[in-house]
């Protein structure tokens, strides 16, 4: 497996949702390098056993409990040091029209894709300020910037992800931080595997077409630009989103 560009061996790192599909390939990328990966998940089962085959560290957290997420990173600080790398994967979805949703639909959707990446980058920001160097990659998606049929309310949540993105990137580059966006398309993992269940085969072919590839990426393809964020080589690039979609956001 590829290894980060200028490798950050020793570093820490601070990943949600890391136990399966995009999180899990991300985790095992930062282990290969070197990087202290501490790997939150709901599914704690998933994340113990990938934790103990790649030499990390499992805590459970839904972060949707925003009290919960400052205590475990607190925690987490004051047991082994503050974070250098923080990657906000974990994500909900559901695909359903506007008018098919309800408030409460709306506040889970918000409380996981936004809210959370809120309260993690507030918990462990301080330290990166202190340290003068940090990394907050968030993965978003292409539907925060292009819209989702069958998705507004995800979408809505993601595109809040990319603007407060943009805004940390600007509060904190004179200190050393850069903050950045992964905006993935239709890529072959669980959750998608979910909404194709549930939208049926169509819904799989339209996602394909949509892409000037023809084809679904791979968790290690999102994980890839992952790293590289991660890394020194991408020291001066700060308030960007990355799509890693096969083309899909060309031109936005």
């Amino acid at each position: 497996m590829a290894m980060l560009s200028n490798p950050v061996s020793g570093r820490r790192a601070f990943l949600t949702g890391g136990a399966l599909g995009i999180g899990q390939a991300i985790a095992r990328r930062f282990a290969d390098a070197g990087v202290q990966v501490v790997i939150a998940d709901c599914n704690i089962t998933a994340a113990q056993t990938l934790a103990e085959e790649i030499g990390a560290t499992a805590v459970a957290l839904d972060v949707s409990d925003l009290d919960r997420v400052s205590r475990v990173i607190a925690d987490q600080i004051a047991d082994s040091g503050p974070f250098d790398i923080l990657v906000n994967n974990a994500g909900v979805d559901q695909h359903a029209f506007f008018t098919h949703t309800s408030p409460d639909d709306w506040r889970r959707l918000f409380a996981v894709n936004l809210e959370a990446v809120l309260a993690t980058t507030h918990a462990v920001l301080p330290a990166m300020q202190e340290a003068g160097w940090g990394r907050i990659i968030n993965i978003a998606s292409e539907a925060g910037r292009l819209g989702s049929r069958g998705g507004s309310v995800y979408a809505a949540a993601k595109g809040g992800v990319i603007a407060f993105t943009k805004s940390i990137a600007r509060e904190n580059g004179a200190k050393g931080i850069t903050a950045n966006v992964v905006a993935p398309g239709p890529i072959d993992t669980p959750l998608l595997r979910q909404a194709v269940a549930q939208g049926g085969e169509k819904l799989l072919r339209a996602m394909t077409v949509a892409t000037l590839l023809g084809r679904l990426g791979t968790a290690d393809e999102v994980a890839a630009a992952v790293a590289f964020l991660a890394s020194d080589a991408a020291g001066f690039i700060t308030g960007e989103t990355l799509g890693v979609s096969g083309g899909m956001g060309c031109g936005q």
